[in-house]
């Protein structure tokens, strides 16, 4: 290690940073530890109301004192919140699910992505909306929202996509919590039909779990696993989207190379990998995942408090109805995979 890179490292140089960010993340936490308490006593989504909170404190980010926190924490933590859903998947879950529900995923992923990007066209929006829509419609909601997010060339509307994707994919997962259950009761599907059909569907991992165990223990079992495989794909996808906005990426930084695989991505595998190897004790295990689950929470706050409502109001009702015909398409998409009986392979 050179002189220069031990200097960047020194303790004096360490705490200056832990003192410059300290105000911002504080207020990210404190969001989230309030957001946490509401849905917690009062339920709904935890992520909206981290979301809504930090909209309300707009006015912080163009103070001094709370920017850098509030980046530190829209970024850093940010990945480090997506890293440690390695956790939550194991190798032999996704194999019990056999081939047919692993079709189902690839083809739901895929469809959906590319259906994105398509009607962002006929609705006049740019191509990165559709992409990033798609994406955390077709994988996980929020949580793929923010990793795509993270990838993605940062232009003038970048923040603004990623804030109205957030909101309208965390609206949508819960309204669908409550009605694809009805539509289960209505179709007349088995536990494990019911259980795919969630867990390909519902766009957040705590709506997946909540819809599928108010019908059955089986059918909440099974959505877990599907609605894991889903979490799965996101590393694909990242890889995809890296691969796609590569050029536009090494532009914004300049001589700087964009590294194919960014950290969070590989650590994300990793535990993946190790976990499926049974080297993580469970308690671990739950310790991680409610890391991540806060990691995200404060990560929202983060990106709330950088967006103004008058920002959002700008966006319009085109992205909503690119979202609401996105999670259309990819509830008729399952559904034909089990009526056809092709999740049954």
């Amino acid at each position: 290690m050179s002189s220069l890179e031990a200097s960047r490292f020194s303790p004096s140089r360490l705490m200056d940073a832990f003192q410059h960010r300290m105000p911002g993340v504080l207020i990210c936490i404190t969001i989230a530890l309030a957001t946490t308490f509401i849905a917690d006593h009062y339920g709904g989504p935890t992520l909206l109301y981290a979301l809504l909170f930090g909209m309300t404190l707009h006015f912080l980010s163009e103070e001094g004192r709370c920017l850098a926190g509030v980046e530190f924490s829209a970024r850093t933590i940010l990945r480090l919140g997506v890293a440690l859903l390695g956790v939550r998947i194991t190798i032999e879950e996704v194999a019990e699910l056999g081939i047919g529900p692993v079709l189902t995923v690839i083809c739901g992923v895929a469809f959906t992505i590319a259906f994105g990007a398509v009607m962002a066209r006929l609705l006049r929006l740019d191509r990165d909306m559709g992409l990033l829509t798609g994406g955390s419609v077709a994988i996980c909601g929020a949580s793929a929202a923010l990793a795509l997010s993270a990838v993605m060339p940062r232009n003038a509307t970048h923040e603004r996509n990623t804030i109205m994707t957030v909101a309208g994919v965390t609206t949508l997962s819960t309204l669908a919590m409550v009605t694809y259950p009805l539509i289960v009761g209505v179709l007349g599907l088995s536990d494990t039909e019911a259980g795919i059909f969630l867990g390909g569907t519902i766009h957040d991992v705590a709506q997946v779990v909540g819809a599928g165990y108010m019908i059955s223990q089986d059918t909440g079992d099974v959505s877990t696993f599907v609605k894991l495989l889903r979490v799965a794909m996101l590393v694909p996808a990242v890889m995809v989207f890296m691969f796609l906005f590569r050029r536009e990426r090494q532009e914004e930084g300049g001589d700087q190379k964009v590294p194919m695989l960014p950290s969070f991505l590989v650590a994300f595998v990793a535990l993946v990998i190790v976990n499926s190897l049974g080297w993580i004790p469970p308690v671990v295990v739950d310790g991680f995942t409610e890391m991540s689950r806060w990691c995200l929470v404060t990560a929202i706050a983060a990106l709330g408090i950088k967006t103004s409502f008058q920002k959002l109001a700008v966006v319009g009702w085109k992205p909503v109805i690119l979202m609401v015909a996105e999670t259309l398409f990819l509830l008729l998409l399952v559904l034909v995979f089990i009526q056809t009986g092709l999740v049954s392979l």
